[in-house]
């Protein structure tokens, strides 16, 4: 009664308010549909027919078990493919915790994601997932934040730096001597990952963690050893976030907290360092010799005050730098293991160089080599999945109308995932075989956007120079080394997703050096 009573005494202005309110919504939506209308009829637009059916419309929560179970499984590539499989097509369309998704293969709709229509997309849900270990760095940035990232990257990869071989070298005694040289079995998908954070700490810091220079098969964990394995730890917690997507704010982790605080506090030495040598005096830096080479946290130390931000950024840079080249490495070794006679062709092509290590031009000149750096980032690619959010009302050229031809309609707010691991399997681009590696396709593929290995548009990735000739050095020098690779892992390769793809239970072979 108290609530009629009340409700009979509000004056009339309320309802007013109320009824103009509604008004305006309803206006309000009307003024959208027409303007999504007219966008539809513009471009051509056609509804999208494929989507997949899940059971829980709302929350999307038997798609997420699904996940999880697949993450388990080290099937979730494997899944992805078979559900555009089961689907007919390669672009549909599903629902996530209330965030419409689009799903696609399509070389012209990544195209168009990544470079034709990139204004219209942001990063999205990644920032969620990617903030508590990467911070604000380039891999977790849009816009001008982004762009100042990139630009005071870019100078790290110019090709004087990059060409610069001997940084790798200083390494590969260090590797040899932690490969055993008489056949034992070895993981040596561990030593890449020592290689790769060795010589990236060097390049982008000055300083290297020396890693291998310390490593012995079975050693209690040291600082760099405590270090990888929490970096470990901290993106499988950025993987888990991901999959959660908005849900991650509710979950907790003291471990991969842990493992954070451990990250950032082992880069801070390095931050700590640079801002230390940028505030010598000028006398001292001519002292300490006029012709230093690019470091690039010292240059970042110039343009940057904030050692948070420093931070950031390193760890973004050193994320790049380790992880996707020892992923190329593992997943490359685990099939040159598992063929002795790609093995021999490579060693034949090598061999021009005399056993001496070659030059950045020399190494760009091996071909066989590189068709099978190709192959493995075709056949296994180290970032096989990703995504954009799209920040207004735009469009995608395939997936609309029954055949799945037409312009599709994508509403601010939808979800754009992609998924080079499917696309690189797909016969039409490949060949019939594309689940087997073969580096000889690439002596006459010339692909377009049908393969993507590192990204594309603005944001392609600006180590991939650096990544392919330090893959390309290091395999070049193991094959002058050991005459005969044998693989000690039965069956077939198994997925190991973190923020890379490497390989499942490791990369483990016997190596055989030349008598």
């Amino acid at each position: 009664m108290l609530s009629f009573v009340s409700l009979g005494s509000k004056s009339p202005a309320v309802y007013i308010l109320a009824a103009c309110l509604i008004a305006l919504v309803v206006a309000s939506r009307i003024r959208l549909y027409l303007v999504r209308r007219a966008f539809k009829k513009e471009h051509g637009c056609q509804p999208i027919q494929a989507k997949w059916p899940i059971k829980d419309p709302i929350f999307a929560l038997d798609v997420m078990r699904t996940t999880f179970k697949r993450g388990r499984e080290g099937k979730i590539l494997e899944g992805a493919a078979e559900r555009f499989r089961r689907m007919g097509c390669y672009t549909y369309k599903y629902a996530n915790f209330t965030t419409p998704v689009i799903s696609t293969a399509e070389p012209e709709n990544i195209k168009t994601v990544l470079a034709l229509r990139f204004k219209d997309y942001s990063l999205g849900m990644r920032k969620l997932a990617f903030t508590p270990l990467l911070g604000q760095g380039i891999f977790n940035a849009d816009g001008e934040t982004w762009a100042h990232s990139r630009h005071i990257i870019r100078p790290s990869f110019v090709r004087d730096q990059v060409a610069d071989l001997n940084t790798f070298e200083r390494h590969i005694a260090y590797l040899f001597k932690a490969i055993p040289h008489d056949g034992s079995t070895a993981n040596i998908q561990e030593l890449f990952f020592r290689f790769t954070i060795d010589s990236a700490t060097e390049f982008l810091f000055g300083q290297s963690t020396n890693s291998l220079r310390v490593y012995k098969p079975g050693a209690g964990p040291q600082e760099d050893a405590a270090f990888a394995e929490a970096f470990a730890i901290a993106q499988n917690d950025v993987v888990v976030r991901g999959r959660l997507g908005n849900l991650a704010m509710l979950t907790r982790n003291k471990k991969a907290q842990q493992a954070i605080k451990v990250c950032h506090e082992y880069v801070d030495q390095f931050v700590d360092d640079a801002v230390r040598h940028n505030e010598m005096t000028d006398v001292e830096k001519k002292a300490a010799g006029s012709g230093e080479k690019y470091i690039f946290l010292h240059e970042l130390a110039k343009s940057m005050n904030d050692k948070k931000s420093m931070r950031y950024e390193a760890l973004n840079v050193l994320l790049a730098g380790r992880d996707t080249t020892a992923s190329l490495l593992s997943n490359m070794f685990f099939e040159l293991a598992k063929q002795p006679a790609i093995w021999t062709k490579l060693r034949e092509e090598v061999a021009q160089l005399d056993g001496v290590p070659p030059t950045y031009e020399q190494l760009k000149s091996l071909k066989y080599l590189k068709w099978c750096m190709n192959e493995s980032l075709r056949i296994h690619p180290v970032v096989p999945g990703n995504s954009r959010l799209a920040e207004r009302d735009t469009v995608l050229p395939l997936g609309g109308g029954p055949n799945g031809m037409s312009p599709l309609f994508v509403p601010k707010g939808t979800l754009v995932t992609y998924s080079p691991w499917t696309m690189h399997r797909r016969p039409e681009f490949f060949g019939e075989d594309v689940e087997i590696f073969r580096p000889e396709r690439w002596e006459t593929l010339r692909p377009g956007w049908e393969y993507l290995p590192f990204n594309g548009g603005p944001r392609i990735c600006l180590g991939q120079q650096y990544a392919l000739a330090e893959a390309g050095y290091v395999t070049a020098r193991l094959a002058m080394q050991f005459e005969k690779l044998e693989s000690r892992q039965p069956g077939p390769w198994k997925e190991a997703l973190q923020l890379t793809l490497s390989c499942g239970g490791g990369t483990k072979v016997g190596m055989f050096a030349e008598a």
